[in-house]
């Protein structure tokens, strides 16, 4: 398919901010992504080992990510439109009142003893339709609240943000708090998704696409129509979204399993089980303050690639010990990897990308690449539940090596060259 590229600036409907705004506006992003990903931090750790109260099952433990994560299959490309219509900022307010109305109600039923797997699954739904909404509206209002010129530092700030409390702060405290009691996990989550609504004021600026009156308003379908040749005709950002594909799902087997794995095999406190998924966040922290050291030695390409192996070594390792050193250090390894990806990426999205597509680019990308979530969880689960955690964490180690010969084919160091090229021309 032809390779074409979308203006950032002059066809979209947001002007970006002059320099000034751009630094509060990076602040106040990094600030929300912070205590957001902290109490999403706890949460990822409180709901899956709610699972394990209620069950040995692999297959029915892995069930609560596959919810949490099934709605980037089922209402990705029509957020995406919504993004594309709304106000973005206004959408993160909606996606954090309905995280906040959703854990008062597991708080509710912890507290009243009526917990149960299917209710944890409900809510789990509901929480990713809710990230679903959060992360593509974050997506597409970067351009809109950052000038160009301050993107790759807003991206390398908010992608540590995300890393240090979604996969270090926020697991080690959620496993503290679980350990505790898991009413307290739960309302300390209430209260963090409560603070993070009070931030989002301070953002400067406008976030609605403003429309052409002699534009035809297009149906939702139709839309979701145009996100969808957009990312296909692009060949880049459709290898980038496909090989995230194949990645990611190493990184839901992981979460899908660890958490019976470290409590049941490895005999891990709910605390210690929180530490250990810190390693991912510690990996990632690592990754977003060296990636602008490894893009310069490296190139960006190679660092990219470099993720393939980091990622592969995450799942390859608890399949050939069961030290809990090695694995952490594994973990440790695929978080640095995921961070340096994602810096990147972002930056070369946005640089491709008009504001007024970015909802449902961000969406047609999630979909093939975190839409593949529920599918790892569901397939890891069965394997596990089959073969054995072992068996099934060497067969997604090995399965990383189909993303390989795509990658190096269409990312070439011609393509390189151009992209750097308009990178450096924002």
């Amino acid at each position: 398919m032809a390779d074409r590229t979308v203006s950032s600036t002059s066809s979209s409907g947001l002007q970006s901010p002059p320099a000034d705004p751009s630094r509060r506006n990076t602040w106040v992003l990094v600030s929300f992504t912070a205590v957001t990903n902290l109490t999403d931090g706890v949460t990822k750790v409180a709901l899956p080992l709610l699972a394990t109260s209620l069950t040995d099952s692999p297959a029915l433990v892995s069930g609560v990510l596959l919810s949490l994560t099934l709605p980037w299959l089922l209402v990705a490309l029509h957020v995406g439109v919504l993004v594309d219509r709304s106000d973005r900022r206004k959408l993160l307010w909606l996606a954090n009142i309905m995280r906040m109305t959703v854990v008062l109600g597991l708080f509710t039923a912890v507290a009243t003893d009526v917990l149960s797997l299917p209710l944890l699954y409900g809510c789990g739904l509901i929480l990713g339709v809710a990230e679903v909404i959060a992360l593509t509206s974050v997506a597409a209002l970067v351009p809109a609240a950052v000038a160009p010129a301050g993107r790759e530092r807003a991206n390398t700030w908010v992608t540590a943000a995300e890393t240090l409390c979604n996969e270090f702060a926020g697991p080690f405290v959620g496993g503290v708090l679980v350990a505790a009691s898991a009413s307290i996990a739960l309302g300390a989550t209430i209260g963090g998704y409560a603070a993070a609504i009070l931030i989002l004021p301070f953002l400067v600026g406008r976030f609605r696409i403003s429309r052409q009156s002699d534009r035809p308003q297009l149906t939702v379908h139709q839309q979701i129509g145009e996100g969808l040749r957009f990312l296909l005709n692009q060949r880049l950002l459709r290898m980038l979204s496909l090989t995230v594909t194949g990645l990611i799902t190493c990184w839901s087997a992981w979460f899908a399993l660890m958490p019976l794995i470290a409590t049941k095999e490895l005999g891990l406190s709910a605390d210690r089980y929180g530490m250990l998924v810190g390693a991912l966040g510690i990996g990632g922290v690592v990754g977003t303050m060296s990636v602008g050291l490894a893009n310069r030695l490296l190139g960006r390409r190679w660092v990219m690639f470099g993720n393939v192996f980091l990622t592969a070594s995450m799942v390859a390792v608890p399949a050939l010990t069961s030290n809990v050193w090695a694995i952490g250090a594994a973990a440790f390894l695929g978080g640095m990897g995921g961070t340096l990806w994602a810096v990147n990426s972002r930056s070369i999205s946005q640089t491709l990308v008009g504001a007024e597509m970015m909802g449902r680019y961000s969406a047609a990308a999630r979909l093939f690449s975190w839409g593949f979530i529920p599918v790892g969880a569901a397939v890891s689960g069965a394997l596990a539940q089959w073969l054995g955690y072992r068996v099934t964490f060497g067969l997604f180690a090995v399965a990383t090596a189909v993303v390989i010969v795509p990658f190096l084919r269409v990312f070439t160091p011609k393509v390189l060259t151009e992209v750097e090229a308009r990178i450096s021309a924002r």
